[in-house]
């Protein structure tokens, strides 16, 4: 399984985070929903662009709980 980077900050609420093919890292509050090429918040919690880095072709794998 791929390591995901570390966030500094990562937002106290955050419980997942993930990768669209883009290559942007975003957090959520909610397990997000993916589209066609990447994730989106489900409509019950927060969301936040976290970085950029290089496309991923693999983001469909990037999706991981970060808390509780």
């Amino acid at each position: 399984m791929k390591r995901i980077p570390a966030f500094d900050p990562l937002p106290e609420w955050a419980a997942w985070v993930a990768q669209d093919a883009d290559g942007s890292w975003w957090a959520y509050e909610a397990e997000p929903n993916r589209h066609d090429s990447g994730w989106y918040e489900n409509e019950v919690g927060r969301s936040r662009w976290l970085r950029r880095d290089a496309p991923n072709p693999d983001w469909e794998r990037s999706l991981h709980r970060v808390a509780g």
